[in-house]
């Protein structure tokens, strides 16, 4: 019987579900790919192999159970294929939507480096959990047993939340701590709706809600409330906060108006999605409509910033990247919906300068300027020799330059910490020589007693299933820890 269900890659084709016609999806922020009827699910989940190493688990941050769960779609067990994603995955609806599937588990399942097309694991991932919420299969939590025991969590992105739903699964009594009035972090006003939807995210947050969980928005720590305060009202606490500070480009130019960081650009993008008043994008700042826009970098959020400016009609948008395509870190995928949307890339093409109403300083500086931005000055580049990653150093090509013109420019360079000790007024919290929280890899504990740290605080700028991933393991090692200190006062 299950020979018969499974094992048909060799008679079934890989097939994605639809995707809206780029002129049309291009008009708004509703998610591009269409949902999967039962069916259709059923017989892309069949094409499994059930090979004896499933690398698409391996190379998975959660280790996902996929190939259970993608047998038990096939047999039409949905309840149960979502309890076995759910297993080790807190949110497996949003990562099936966000991960980039073509790097993780499609990019090493074993039908595809065979030729036959990988399985669509993230789009069944995404059908499976959908089901369930509509089949009110997933219930808020409801611990067996309440426990005395507190945390202290901050930060509502991914890694947060995720320590957060393993904690009151628990009995554990948990505050989450957030300086913005949605919870979701990133996932809320980082990440365009086209790619997450965010009722998605909302139905989340209110599951932990039910579920026990206290959030406690619009809090600042280290104005609104201390960290001492919070380390003192709770047993321990999660340092969660993810990673906003923008990296600058320090080029002739820079202060222009019209030149933006693109945390700033999505968030008021996502605020309006949500109704929001949102001054910046009313005045015109932070809105693309009508304008040329050059977006500077090369990341998942660098596409992320082009599609959105596609969907405020700008007059053209183009990405500048100084490596070429095979070698940007950005999903290649996240790419071809670009270009099919109508982005163009400027390929082995770095910024040196911003071109506007120049104006030097009583310094004799001509960095200032005194009006908007008009032209990106553009050098071209050509791949050198590797670096000690392995990856070509991008060279310049003398006697290049050009002036890219542009109306609104969006730095989409990457993020870095926040200086947190000198924020929080904890200097003797330790620190790597990046500026993220040094942290135990397995048990995510800081050098204070009691303060563990998790996600991209940590590791640096990087996927939201990592981030998933380091927020269950800091659950997990507080709950160990509460269990040997219960062990200790017993006897």
């Amino acid at each position: 019987m299950a020979s018969q269900t499974m094992l048909k890659f060799t008679k079934i084709e890989r097939d994605m579900p639809e995707k809206r016609a780029a002129d049309e999806r291009n008009r708004d922020f509703r998610e591009i790919y269409a949902d999967y009827a039962r069916q259709k699910a059923e017989e892309q989940s069949a094409r499994c192999s059930q090979c004896g190493v499933p690398y698409c688990q391996s190379h998975c941050p959660l280790h996902n159970n996929i190939p259970d769960w993608l047998r038990l779609t096939a047999e039409g067990r949905l309840q149960e294929a979502y309890e076995i994603s759910q297993a080790t995955n807190t949110f497996p609806e949003i990562c099936g939507r966000i991960c980039p599937q073509d790097r993780l588990c499609e990019g090493n399942c074993v039908i595809e480096q065979s030729g036959h097309g990988t399985v669509t694991i993230g789009s069944v991932e995404k059908y499976i959990t959908d089901t369930a919420f509509e089949e009110g299969w997933v219930k808020p939590i409801a611990p067996h047993m309440e426990r005395t025991e507190s945390v202290g969590i901050i930060g509502a992105g991914p890694g947060g939340l995720a320590a957060a739903d393993m904690l009151r699964r628990a009995g554990v009594q948990v505050t989450v701590y957030d300086r913005y009035d949605r919870g979701g972090g990133l996932m809320t006003y980082g990440i365009p709706g086209f790619k997450l939807e965010k009722d998605v995210v909302m139905q989340r947050m209110t599951q932990l809600e039910d579920g026990g969980v206290t959030f406690r928005l619009n809090c600042n720590v280290g104005e609104d409330i201390s960290f001492e305060e919070i380390r003192e009202t709770h047993d321990a606490v999660l340092i969660a906060t993810g990673v906003y500070k923008s990296r600058e480009l320090a080029a002739p130019g820079r202060n222009a108006g019209g030149i933006v960081r693109a945390i700033d650009y999505l968030t008021a993008s996502n605020r309006k999605s949500f109704g929001d008043a949102v001054e910046a994008f009313d005045s015109g700042e932070l809105d693309a409509s009508g304008k040329r826009v050059v977006v500077i970098g090369g990341g998942d959020t660098a596409m992320d910033c082009v599609r959105t400016a596609i969907r405020q009609e700008a007059a053209s948008v183009k990405c500048l990247y100084r490596r070429d395509r095979a070698n940007m870190p950005g999903s290649q995928r996240e790419v071809a919906n670009a270009e099919e949307e109508g982005v163009e890339f400027l390929w082995l093409s770095a910024p040196k300068g911003f071109t506007g109403d120049l104006r030097v300083t009583d310094a004799g500086n001509p960095a200032d300027v005194a009006g908007p931005v008009s032209g990106v000055m553009v050098e071209k580049m050509r791949l050198g020799a590797p670096d000690a990653t392995g990856r070509q150093v991008p060279e310049v090509i003398e006697g290049s330059d050009y002036v890219e013109e542009a109306d609104l420019v969006v730095m989409a360079l990457g993020f870095e910490p926040e200086d947190i000790p000198t924020l929080w007024g904890t200097e003797e919290l330790q620190v790597t020589r990046w500026g993220t929280i040094k942290a135990d890899f397995q048990t995510h504990e800081t050098n204070l007693p009691g303060v563990y740290a998790a996600g991209d605080i940590v590791r640096g700028a990087s996927l939201v299933v990592w981030a998933i991933r380091d927020g269950r393991e800091a659950a997990e090692a507080m709950l160990a820890q509460f269990a040997a200190q219960t062990s200790v006062a017993a006897e």
